[in-house]
């Protein structure tokens, strides 16, 4: 079966693993791709490694209007610029937004693809979670589901690697000279990401996350994300990881580690890592969460969730192992 896929924004950071992944996806046929500045080009001009089939593919100028026939669309712009342009996308195409416009909005499904798997199949329009929420949820939801921790007043802590800055842009700040040898801490009480993470804790609790504070810190990484979080709770370590294994039990791209997870486990792969540490006595409960923000964060589990809108097992095109060293 030939399932013919779009991208739009694959000359971006989140665009271009997204081409990685469908290139070698046993279902999916990538037949039309779009770009602004690199519109024009071939697919082998950008992309000088991609599969012979595929190079000479010219990337168009981004047209709701003058799409190719397609079932599947992957979108991957900026939060802001797309809300517009994919309410014109005809309503026979599928879509994901891997950007932010369409988080919790009315007529879209929020994609949670490793938690509410039953709530994407045969869905039309899909919106991709943020990269740290991506990291963040997953730690908590079999907490937050079991009532082993308060949805009030939780603090994360999370560090990601620079390309979650996206490729466009000239700012310094995501250069090597500022970026190297340098810890920055930004978004303070203040990141887009903060309502989607406020309004799913909500949702799997059913109780308020009033008092949610989020920090996130660029490191000189070039992928990853690693959310160490804390919660009032009185459970034990035992009875967190017990909780985490019931709950991710059958699903594909969730590991439950005794030992705390590293980034690099995850590097080019749509695993997450989840693992906790509580003491009882003080109240206490840390939830650690891992994913590459490219991966699981962003076009692996934009992949999975097209996978599921599409009938297809969640785990085609992405069962390739972490790059490791």
């Amino acid at each position: 079966m030939s399932i013919r896929v779009g991208i739009v924004g694959i000359s971006g950071f989140g665009g271009g693993e997204a081409l990685r992944l469908i290139a070698g996806h046993p279902s999916f046929e990538l037949v039309y791709a779009a770009g602004e500045g690199s519109a024009g080009s071939r697919l082998k001009d950008r992309f000088p490694g991609v599969p012979a089939r595929l190079a000479d593919l010219v990337i168009e100028k981004w047209d709701p209007a003058s799409l190719p026939p397609l079932d599947v669309l992957l979108a991957s712009l900026p939060t802001g610029t797309s809300a517009a342009a994919l309410a014109r996308v005809p309503a026979s195409v599928k879509i994901v937004d891997i950007g932010g416009d369409h988080r919790y909005v009315e007529g879209w499904t929020y994609g949670l693809a490793d938690i509410w798997p039953d709530r994407i199949v045969g869905m039309s329009r899909i919106a991709n979670p943020g990269c740290f929420p991506a990291a963040t949820l997953t730690a908590l939801a079999p907490l937050l589901a079991e009532g082993l921790i308060e949805p009030g007043s939780i603090v994360i802590d999370a560090k990601t690697g620079i390309s979650g800055a996206g490729r466009g842009g000239g700012d310094s700040r995501f250069g090597y000279a500022e970026s190297n040898e340098n810890l920055v801490p930004y978004g303070l009480l203040k990141h887009t990401h903060m309502p989607e993470m406020e309004a799913t804790i909500e949702r799997l609790s059913g109780g308020s996350a009033a008092g949610l504070v989020f920090t996130p810190h660029l490191v000189p990484m070039t992928r990853g994300i690693l959310a160490t979080i804390y919660a009032r709770g009185r459970a034990s370590t035992a009875q967190c990881l017990d909780a985490a294994r019931r709950f991710y039990a059958g699903r594909a791209f969730v590991r439950v580690t005794d030992a705390p997870p590293q980034t690099k486990w995850a590097t080019g792969s749509n695993l997450a890592f989840v693992s906790y540490a509580a003491d009882p006595e003080r109240n206490l409960v840390m939830a650690l969460g891992v994913v590459d923000n490219l991966g699981k964060g962003a076009a692996g589990q934009a992949v999975q969730n097209a996978n599921l809108i599409c009938g297809l097992p969640e785990t085609a095109g992405l069962e390739g192992a972490p790059v490791w060293p």
